[in-house]
């Protein structure tokens, strides 16, 4: 398999007013972001808001993503702590043509890497022909990986544990796997990581910052200078003031009124921090067309 490399988003989820996952406007938001520039795309990462999307909702999405035009860019996200509604929908998944998966271990509950370990081989006994990205987020799941945890799983399983994703920051620049995809989770981290030899990055600003992302990616490669990376820095900085799906939605209700609808507990910028979004992003001559 080759390795999963460059600039993924980690695509937002779109809503009807009554709360349900508006179907084709979620696809459509991807195929835009692919479009703008990414690599592919994470449906039903935590930014998707995956763990309060129904199980329902995310198989009919599935069924109709299954058709796509961009089928083989998309990373499909469990957002599941059962580790038997995870297994059944990674089934399901795998049944319509979809075997790459970004899955964090459980949330709540503590646990170290050993449990770790036996969670993600359970899941690959039951579906030896995923494709596993880690997702290494200590601030949601409460658990961290250790690059020793990572090496063993991939010892395990080498074609299974294909990846990680790395939002706590404590891998990327210490983990060294032959053949093995490594992608902070920030723009932050964008360039440094590829200089350290990481895969690229799977983001959440990636819903704004997808041209941007990959001219700095594509810049590295060609050995340009880097004449896009501040800026890209610079956003990145603004929207880390806030909560970042709130942050998202916020920014992009301006464009259509259909993303303020966000699923509760979460909830859109307050009217201050809203303004201060838009007032930062101004003084970086910040939009969303290729800037």
């Amino acid at each position: 398999m080759n390795k999963i490399e460059g600039i993924f988003a980690a695509s937002l989820s779109i809503f009807n007013e009554n709360l349900s996952l508006n179907i084709d406007k979620t696809i459509l938001h991807a195929e835009n972001l692919i479009d703008q520039g990414c690599h592919g795309v994470a449906i039903f990462g935590s930014t998707g808001q995956a763990q309060l999307v129904p199980i329902s909702e995310k198989i009919n999405l599935l069924s109709k993503l299954s058709t796509n035009k961009y089928k083989e860019k998309y990373l499909i996200g469990t957002g599941l702590n059962s580790l038997g509604e995870t297994i059944n929908l990674m089934k399901i998944s795998c049944s319509l043509g979809f075997n790459k998966f970004l899955i964090m271990p459980p949330a709540y509950y503590k646990y170290g890497d050993k449990e770790a370990i036996n969670f993600y081989s359970k899941i690959v006994e039951k579906i030896p022909e995923s494709k596993i990205i880690l997702y290494n987020f200590e601030k949601l799941c409460g658990y961290k990986f250790s690059v020793e945890c990572v090496k063993e799983l991939v010892k395990k399983f080498p074609d299974q544990i294909v990846g990680v994703k790395d939002s706590s920051y404590n891998l990327y620049e210490d983990l060294k796997i032959e053949n093995f995809s490594i992608l902070p989770g920030s723009e932050l981290k964008l360039l440094k990581g590829l200089e350290l030899g990481c895969s690229g990055i799977i983001t959440a600003t990636c819903n704004v910052t997808a041209f941007l992302s990959r001219k700095v990616y594509d810049d590295f490669f060609s050995r340009k200078q880097q004449i896009h990376n501040e800026k890209l820095c610079n956003v990145r900085k603004v929207f880390d003031q806030f909560n970042l799906i709130s942050g998202l939605h916020s920014f992009f209700m301006n464009e259509n009124k259909i993303y303020e609808n966000i699923l509760p507990p979460i909830s859109l910028l307050n009217n201050n921090d809203k303004k201060k979004l838009f007032d930062d992003l101004k003084k970086l001559n910040f939009g969303l067309k290729k800037t």
